[in-house]
């Protein structure tokens, strides 16, 4: 995507960003010359799942950003403390702010142990409420603010809910959160927006989506692209929406979007909350 408008100097806060769409959204600014603060668990090496956050302020740092790793579980509130206060220390704010982190347990009601549902909530909803908390004050001091929730459109379809209670209601607690503060932070000129993708993603979450076929996802790339493309945007005018991210990047001029496929010309399976590939 080709796009003078840049993040160059603006510092993100991107929680998850140790890996998959968090890391590429902060590669993405990186190459802007932006400032990424990587807040993430992943302090070393997962037996099973890539990156740690060492690693991706490497990568960053190659880009051509600069990068704070920082320790922190969302659930833990003491924790974003202190990353929002080493991120106001190392790079003077924090002018956008990417709730990316979250779990996921696809399971019926029956089969949803309790700290199943515990997990997906505190980090989904309520680590998003938290963070954003802790980031006002610095939002309120930015130039142009942005939040930016990974999270899906609210549609209160049945077959949404049914095969998943736990899980979509606390993902859809990140996009109700968005749609709040849409609207309590208008009049300071923080834009607010959701942004989804319109197929499943080739990231570390398919191990928990396995009939999910990697060769029919598009690669992490498209909603960073999306993502930089909404977070350019004027804050006070672009705010209060739920993006899919290829309607974003049309929105932009974009029309290759064979391109972000794993396998160009291949058949892609929709994400979940998403109706159809079109």
């Amino acid at each position: 995507m080709t796009d003078s408008r840049s993040l160059r100097g603006k510092t993100l806060f991107i929680t998850g960003a140790s890996r998959g769409i968090g890391m590429a959204i902060g590669l993405r600014a990186a190459r802007d010359g932006a400032n990424v603060v990587i807040a993430a668990k992943s302090d070393t090496p997962h037996p099973k799942l890539p990156g740690t956050i060492h690693t991706a302020a490497e990568a960053m740092r190659a880009a051509g950003g600069q990068a704070l790793p920082v320790v922190c579980d969302i659930r833990d509130e003491a924790h974003v403390r202190d990353a929002f206060a080493r991120a106001a220390a190392t790079f003077g704010g924090v002018d956008v702010l990417v709730n990316n982190a979250s779990a996921i347990y696809l399971t019926g009601t029956a089969q949803t142990p309790i700290r199943r549902w515990d997990l997906m909530h505190q980090v989904n909803a309520r680590g998003t409420f938290l963070c954003t908390q802790h980031a006002l004050p610095l939002l309120q001091r930015a130039a142009d603010p942005h939040v930016l929730n990974i999270s899906p459109p609210l549609d209160l379809a049945p077959r949404w809910f049914g095969p998943h209670v736990a899980y979509t209601l606390a993902k859809y607690g990140m996009s109700l959160c968005a749609l709040g503060w849409a609207h309590e932070f208008a009049a300071l000129g923080i834009g607010v927006n959701c942004l989804w993708p319109r197929t499943a993603i080739a990231t570390a979450a398919l191990q928990v989506l396995p009939h999910i076929d990697p060769a029919r996802c598009r690669k992490p790339e498209i909603m960073a692209d999306a993502a930089h493309a909404i977070l350019t945007r004027s804050a006070r005018a672009c705010t209060g929406n739920f993006y899919f991210d290829d309607d974003v990047l049309r929105s932009e001029g974009v029309v290759d979007l064979d391109r972000y496929a794993v396998t160009p010309g291949a058949a892609l399976v929709p994400d979940l909350f998403v109706e159809r590939v079109p």
